[in-house]
């Protein structure tokens, strides 16, 4: 059997975004798989993601359901400014669930639960993100109580 081809997505305007935060929306991701690059201009990161793209919108979630999750390595270029709220840089083993990016012109926000935000200040619109290596299988899919019955 044939590996499926892993996710490889670059983003330059809003809409753009949009599929990005939908593809990383509950990553789980450890402060110290994140890395501001000053020399280049780059925030970068590596997330555990779940693999969205393998559900239907009507699928329902039925016991012993198999999904996956994948390392994906994503990185924010042009960036000339980071900014944190509700972040303790010092715990490098904290976790963090990504729940959506939300982007306005030269402003990208990272928002995570437990009310934790990463801003990035940007010159230009421009985001890759990649899947790292295959997806291993998990049981544990996310749930969005508004979202599902």
């Amino acid at each position: 059997m044939k590996p499926k081809k892993g996710l490889k997505l670059r983003a330059i305007d809003e809409e753009d975004f949009d599929v990005v935060s939908s593809f990383l929306q509950d990553a789980v991701i450890s402060v110290k798989e994140m890395a501001f690059l000053q020399k280049e201009d780059c925030f970068v990161f590596v997330a555990n993601r779940f693999c969205w793209e393998n559900l239907t919108n009507t699928q329902k979630v039925k016991e012993g359901d198999h999904f996956g999750r994948v390392h994906c390595g994503v990185c924010f270029e042009n960036v000339t400014k980071i900014m944190q709220k509700g972040l303790n840089l010092r715990k490098k083993t904290q976790i963090l669930s990504l729940l959506s990016i939300n982007v306005q012109e030269n402003l990208i926000e990272l928002l995570f639960s437990a009310g934790v935000v990463i801003r990035i200040e940007v010159k230009r619109l421009l985001c890759h993100l990649q899947d790292l290596d295959e997806p291993w299988p998990t049981l544990w899919r996310p749930k969005h109580l508004l979202n599902e019955e």
